[in-house]
């Protein structure tokens, strides 16, 4: 990591801290006419990430920051094209791309491992953030607009378009979306955080183009702005950059935004408030949830003591907080809600309960406040504290990247100290806040006295409950109408006129071909040639069933049992996540559940179980599937960690039933919040469930069908037979497991790994065995499907799916290339920008051999399904491109390139091994793609997009149900 301090004249250089557990070397500059303050986080790694924030704080819910992040990005100064945006991620090898709208924030990162690409990003990046054209046909794109159902006729429906208006019906119709939105309106009765930054769709519409110019005017200047940067590419050449991309044009400094500190409450409040839920039965749907309002997140110590509060509270089954809303027969789980929210100025600790009744509020919240006076009076245990830090400490040390860039994780987790007058670095480098409290803990009252300042003496307390509506979402859907209905009837000829013309307008400006050449580019030239190679240190063999890598995981232990799944009924297929969700949470070696969920914090970061069915690359009909075993820990508790998963796999106690019952009320209870976020990969799977056995075991355990089953399990277990029934199924899987072959893989560093090795060995050579047993067996029908699922969703999830290939046929490659020449070629265009769905395109799945069409959060239904098939009609003509196809070249390389964190790079080593994707397979595959032309896409759609073989799904609301039936969908509810 560099040391340099060398900067730009046009920067003066503040500090520099190495964080030496984080491998950074963190550098403080600050720019001398505006005050936008940098901070580079220098490091050996070749991923380099740009991240340039703005304070933005609206005071109402219109959703004017969120509408001006899309709309910022729609064009600018020196790229007065319609969608640079998303012309740049075709033209990219990026490894992330992205903008955030936060509550108080708004931010835009990229990362990519190629500096020529870095230097390309960043020129439209800070010509669209500093020099946005903003044009109102792109406002009435991205965020609202009228629009008469038939666009051309003034006689028709008037109805509101855009983007994020239909984005944020989607957002909102989840219900803990709307449980956080309105709990947060509740407790910060003044400030920004009172509003939805996103928008709430009733008020998106209030919004006028005007004011998202003021808004940017106001917001978007350096002097209100932070730049953060990862990586190897020194702080001198960002700033050389920053200055001549942008800052030097602006001559003065202006004021920061600020937010100013909430006004707070004298006493606590209760709130009664409804969210929207189309199900036949409400019994049980109410949340309830108690919230304070805390002191600032810029002080790290504060900080950390907040999570170290909220995770001795709350953390596991053993936290005295979250035993007692276990444990309550008011309620059928804690509240998603629970735990520190730290973002904000001002910290939030939630705790509550969900899966239970309105007239249980009092209760509930009575059973928290005597809970919370307990501790403060008997203390805790320290052993149980002790265990937390251990926690936060390995949490600090894990390096990351597996989902996010690693280095834009950590620049996230500082951002809140940059934006709110704090010490970034400080956020970064907690060892020292660390060993502070680790010596603040040794008083026993150390925690007491914390639950009685921070929370039993502070009256700015909210109690929230929120109960289920069945009428609310139609209440707001007439309400829509009405008001539409309204505005129509006193609009003016000319005023009806302008409408009819805006859509016109627009519509062109959508079809309008721009000129991609001003925009900077990668091309395959600048492909790395081959795939990085990472060879295991120890390869399993049938005598020694071993695999083990070495990776810089900065002192942590990965390991995980892989167990071949063997024969299982109908039944114990149907349990079988169940089986993995409850398996670490049980009592285990002698121990009760409180004993072992003590012991796994102590000395691990976490046990896990799941299930892997994976394709075999070779036969659409044939498979690998394992339960897979995984756990992590400090290296000084690796030894425990290897006996305590062994511990897990045999000795899980199945006879603590009413433990069993209640995790599965709380299974329950989750299971449908995420739905409507991931409605578009819901309604892909439903799509694809026919085409594979692989398709067919994710439909029926993780898709609908699994939804399904779930809530059917959990009803059975309301008779005694039904719990004994499925403790037989616990049974019967463990026993058949334990007969199966298994495997292990390792992961550490080099200072560790042969003692992890051997400490593995000695603790799992009676574990492991090379039994042979009947395998798992998985069948497919491979007939076509066109369904419906019907839930509580103001927009659409659309998918159109077709049987193709495994990775290992020529065609997989040129089919991975379709999906984004598709994507970006046409879907993007006709689906999101003029049907005005958040989302959609199409893509290959090799492990479902299947190819897809989706839209996300799409206002439209059946005219989606006639888009996607226009689809294979663009390719043919000539409007698609070589260079179109050469973008989505790009689109796929870049992907398959994307790096993880050390261990999760070891891993994705092992298992590309374990199911026959050898490297020069991998590297056929990208020869493959890289080899793609325009003819090879026309052939391939033709050969794999054939009407009568599509299967259609979609997930919708029961409006559309009528609708679907004749056009011959079959309907099902969730």
């Amino acid at each position: 990591m560099s040391k340099t301090t060398e900067c730009h004249s046009a920067f003066e250089f503040i500090r520099q801290h190495p964080i030496e557990s984080l491998n950074i070397n963190v550098q403080h500059f600050k720019h001398k006419v505006t005050g936008a303050e940098h901070y580079h986080l220098a490091a050996d790694d070749p991923q380099n990430v740009f991240m340039v924030a703005l304070r933005t704080v609206p005071m109402d819910s219109t959703g004017v920051a969120h509408i001006l992040e899309h709309t910022v990005l729609c064009g600018s100064e020196n790229y007065p094209v319609r969608d640079p945006f998303f012309m740049m991620i075709r033209r990219s090898l990026n490894t992330f791309m992205n903008a955030f709208t936060s509550s108080d924030w708004t931010a835009y990162p990229f990362a990519t491992e190629n500096r020529k690409d870095f230097q390309n990003l960043l020129q439209v990046y800070m010509d669209a953030v500093f020099f946005p054209s903003l044009d109102v046909l792109d406002f009435a794109q991205e965020g609202h607009r009228f629009e008469f159902e038939e666009p051309e006729n003034p006689q028709s429906d008037l109805t509101y378009k855009g983007v994020v208006f239909n984005e944020m019906k989607g957002a909102m119709s989840s219900p803990i979306s709307t449980l956080w939105q309105t709990f947060t309106t509740e407790l910060y009765p003044t400030s920004t955080y009172h509003y939805n930054s996103g928008g709430e769709p009733a008020d998106i519409p209030d919004l006028t183009h005007q004011q998202l110019l003021d808004f940017h005017k106001l917001h978007y200047h350096p002097s209100n702005s932070v730049f953060m940067t990862y990586g190897d590419i020194s702080a001198l050449e960002h700033q050389t950059q920053f200055e001549t991309l942008g800052l030097s044009r602006f001559k003065e400094k202006v004021d920061v935004i600020k937010v100013p500190s909430e006004q707070r409450l004298t006493k606590p409040k209760k709130v009664l408030e409804h969210y929207a839920l189309d199900e036949e039965s409400l019994e049980k749907k109410t949340h309830i949830v108690l919230g304070w309002l805390l002191g600032e997140n810029k002080n790290e110590l504060d900080v950390l003591k907040g999570h170290l509060l909220s995770a001795v509270l709350l953390d596991n089954s053993a936290s005295p907080l979250r035993k007692v809303l276990e444990e309550t027969e008011l309620a059928s789980a804690p509240s998603p809600l629970c735990g520190l929210e730290d973002s904000n100025k001002e910290m939030v600790f939630a705790v509550g309960v969900q899966g239970s009744e309105a007239e249980h509020a009092d209760a509930i919240e009575e059973l928290v406040l005597n809970e919370l006076q307990r501790i403060a009076k008997e203390g805790v245990d320290a052993d149980q504290v002790d265990a937390m830090l251990h926690q936060l400490e390995l949490s600090q040390r894990e390096i990351g990247g597996d989902s996010y860039p690693y280095g834009l994780q950590l620049i996230l987790q500082s951002l809140a100290g940059a934006m709110h007058d704090g010490d970034p670095i400080a956020l970064l480098d907690t060892d020292k806040a660390l060993l502070t409290l680790g010596k603040a803990i040794k008083q026993p009252e150390f925690i007491p006295n914390l639950v009685q300042e921070w929370l039993l003496d502070n009256p700015h307390r909210v109690c929230l409950t929120l109960v289920p509506d069945t009428e609310l979402a139609q209440k707001k859907d007439d309400a829509e109408k009405a008001k539409l209905a309204q505005i129509k009837a006193g609009l003016s000829k000319d005023e009806a006129q302008a409408i009819v013309d805006l859509a016109a307008a627009l519509k062109e400006r959508q079809d309008q071909e721009d000129d991609a050449s001003i925009l900077p580019e990668v091309t395959k030239d600048d492909v790395p040639a081959d795939i990085k190679i990472i060879p295991a240190k120890v390869s399993a063999t049938k005598k020694s069933p071993y695999s083990v890598y070495e990776a810089g995981t900065n002192g942590i232990v990965y390991e995980q049992l892989l167990i071949d799944l063997p024969d299982l009924s109908e039944e114990e297929k149907a349990v079988l996540p169940l089986f993995h969700s409850c398996l670490p949470e049980l009592g285990s070696g002698g121990r009760d559940y409180l004993q072992t969920q003590s012991l796994q914090a102590a000395v691990t970061g976490g046990l896990s179980a799941k299930s892997s069915i994976r394709a075999n690359v070779h036969d659409v009909d044939k498979y690998h599937s394992h339960t897979i075993l995984s756990g992590k820990a400090l290296s000084r508790n690796q030894a425990s960690l290897a006996d305590l998963m062994q511990e897990t796999l045999q000795t899980a106690r199945f006879d603590e039933t009413d433990r069993i019952k209640d995790l599965i009320d709380q299974i329950r209870s989750s299971i449908d919040h995420g739905v409507t976020g991931s409605g578009h990969s819901h309604a892909m799977r439903a799509a694809m469930q026919n085409f594979s056995p692989v398709a067919k075991w994710q439909f029926d355990r993780t898709g609908f069908e699994g939804i399904k089953a779930i809530k059917s399990i959990h009803k059975s277990l309301e008779e005694d037979a039904g719990l004994d029934k499925m403790v037989s199924h616990f049974t019967s899987i463990r026993d058949k497991l334990l007969n199966a072959p298994k495997q292990a893989l390792l992961v550490a560093d080099d200072s560790v790994v042969d003692d992890a090795y051997q400490t593995m060995q000695s603790s799992w050579n009676g574990l492991i065995s090379s039994n042979t047993n009947a395998g798992f067996k998985l069948t497919a029908s491979h007939n076509p499907i066109k369904q419906a699922w019907l839930t509580s969703t103001q927009v659409n999830f659309c998918a159109k799916a077709y049987p193709a290939v495994t990775s290992a046929h020529p065609d997989a490659p040129k089919l991975s290339v379709l999906g984004a020449c598709l994507r970006n070629g046409f879907l993007h265009s006709a689906v999101r920008e003029k049907g005005g769905a958040y989302g959609g395109g199409a893509s290959f799945n090799a492990e479902t051999a299947s190819f897809c069409f989706y839209s996300y959060r799409d206002p439209r239904l059946l005219e989606t399904y006639e888009d996607f098939d226009r689809a294979l009609g663009w390719l043919m003509s000539s409007d698609a491109t070589q260079a179109q196809v050469e973008e989505a070249i790009l689109n796929v390389i870049s992907a398959m390139d994307k790096p993880g964190s050390p261990a999760g790079e070891a891993k994705k080593a092992f298992y590309q091994h374990l199911y026959g994707r050898e490297h020069n397979m991998l590297m056929q595959y990208r020869e493959g793609v890289l080899s793609t032309t325009l003819a090879d896409l026309r052939e391939v759609a033709q050969k794999y997009i054939v009407p009568e073989r599509g299967s259609f799904a979609v997930l919708t609301s029961e409006a559309k149900k009528e609708l679907l039936e004749e056009h011959a969908f079959e309907t099902f509810r969730l």
